[in-house]
């Protein structure tokens, strides 16, 4: 794992990985930079996060699902990875916060930074991604850009038994 964050691979883990006893700014200054040029600045990840900035001192076992959500995103966002992997961003989050995580990721995205989604929110999913692909029992089941999809996501909710 360590060579892989060192070659610019973020991973935003489905359990959120934050330190629970460290308070959100320690864990905001404890990844290491792997880009200086793409990596964001403490105060731009409050700017990015508000949420954040108000609840800077409290500890991560006081916050949220909302906010450990954010703290994950903001800790590798911190980094500067070239690549973000995240799994599930959306699941169990109010719509209020699934729109922030959103707005973020367009921001990583206008920054030069490579996304790649895990998501079963067809609707988050379709507001965030450039290219879509669909997997049913472990095949790649549609390789679609945002034309395609939009035109097939009735097609393609029967994958996700919607």
């Amino acid at each position: 794992p360590h060579r892989r964050a060192r070659q610019g691979l973020g991973w935003v883990q489905d359990d959120r990985g934050i330190y629970a006893s460290l308070t959100v700014e320690e864990n905001l200054l404890l990844p290491p930079v792997t880009d200086r040029d793409k990596a964001w600045s403490v105060k731009e990840v409050y700017a990015a996060f508000p949420a954040l900035s108000d609840r800077r001192l409290a500890p991560g076992t006081t916050l949220s699902g909302g906010e450990q959500q954010m703290l994950a995103v903001a800790r590798v966002l911190r980094t500067g990875s070239r690549l973000l992997l995240l799994d599930e961003p959306s699941e169990g989050l109010a719509p209020v916060i699934v729109q922030q995580i959103r707005d973020i990721l367009l921001q990583i995205k206008e920054r030069g930074t490579t996304v790649l989604l895990v998501e079963q929110n067809v609707k988050f999913a379709a507001t965030v991604a450039d290219r879509h692909y669909v997997l049913a029992e472990g095949a790649v089941a549609a390789n679609l850009d945002n034309e395609e999809f939009t035109q097939r996501q009735g097609e393609l909710l029967s994958f996700l038994g919607m």
